[in-house]
């Protein structure tokens, strides 16, 4: 019974303390008990760089002309690679910026003409038969064969080799056009497929012609791309030989761009 009582008498010296140190801690003027620090919060993760799916490998380190300064190394590696013929097809003034916008802008509706670092055809574009019978004239083909055919003969691996080499100013150029962390190589992949995904519509294609213009009499021919319009209007001979082109050179240029 005693050490009963006294157990309880400390209990109650205790429960005292306790409540004086408690008002003594709430009394105006004392000091305020140290706040609970909280944990420092985790450092936000490191947003990656974008990667580029088809990179292309780093050059030895060569001296490459600026950007708006390359048109004569430019000029002097087409001319290499087609010789007068080609230069003769080309708008060689800021040829590499008027190829990086026509290249982006190709699975878009509409191409900016002032942009196109090939000259236009020769000629106008040709119908046969007039109103709702009007179709397009295979002569339109015609007007493209000097394109078609200096693309055959050139060499896919020199042209892709100049490419490579000149690189950094498609990128830079890819970059100024709006595309701060894109690559340039990857949008070329994605256009060339783009193109030889076109429609190969059976001929003669059907035309209307609402205005001016010809347009095509399909709806789903006139909602192609600029791009996809191009591959139908050369017609399908120069088509199927511009597309056989085109896989060329994306092997040549996916072989020395290995995946990531």
């Amino acid at each position: 019974m005693n050490q009963t009582i006294r157990w309880l008498l400390l209990l109650v010296v205790a429960g005292v303390f306790a409540a004086i140190l408690y008002n003594w801690l709430r009394a105006p003027g004392a000091p305020p008990p140290p706040p609970v620090q909280a944990p420092a919060p985790p450092a936000p993760a490191a947003v990656p760089e974008p990667q580029s799916h088809f990179p292309v490998p780093q050059q030895p380190e060569a001296k490459l002309p600026a950007l708006d300064a390359s048109d004569a190394a430019l000029r002097e590696g087409l001319e290499a690679l087609g010789g007068k013929a080609l230069l003769a097809l080309l708008n060689a003034e800021q040829f590499v910026r008027k190829v990086v916008a026509t290249v982006d802008n190709l699975p878009r509706r509409k191409l900016a003409p002032r942009l196109n670092p090939l000259r236009p055809a020769a000629g106008r574009f040709l119908a046969d038969g007039a109103d709702e019978d009007a179709t397009m004239s295979p002569k339109n083909a015609a007007r493209y064969e000097p394109y078609v055919r200096i693309a055959e003969h050139i060499d896919t691996k020199r042209l892709v080799a100049l490419y490579v080499r000149l690189y950094p100013l498609f990128q830079q150029a890819y970059q100024d056009l709006g595309y701060p962390s894109g690559y340039f190589n990857d949008r070329l992949i994605a256009v060339i497929d783009h193109l030889l995904a076109a429609p190969e519509p059976k001929e003669p294609v059907r035309l209307l012609r609402p205005k001016v213009y010809y347009q095509f009499a399909d709806a789903g021919l006139e909602a192609s791309s600029a791009g996809e319009k191009i591959m139908i209007r050369i017609g399908a001979a120069n088509a199927a030989r511009v597309k056989h082109k085109l896989r060329e050179i994306r092997a040549e240029i996916t072989r020395s761009a290995p995946r990531q």
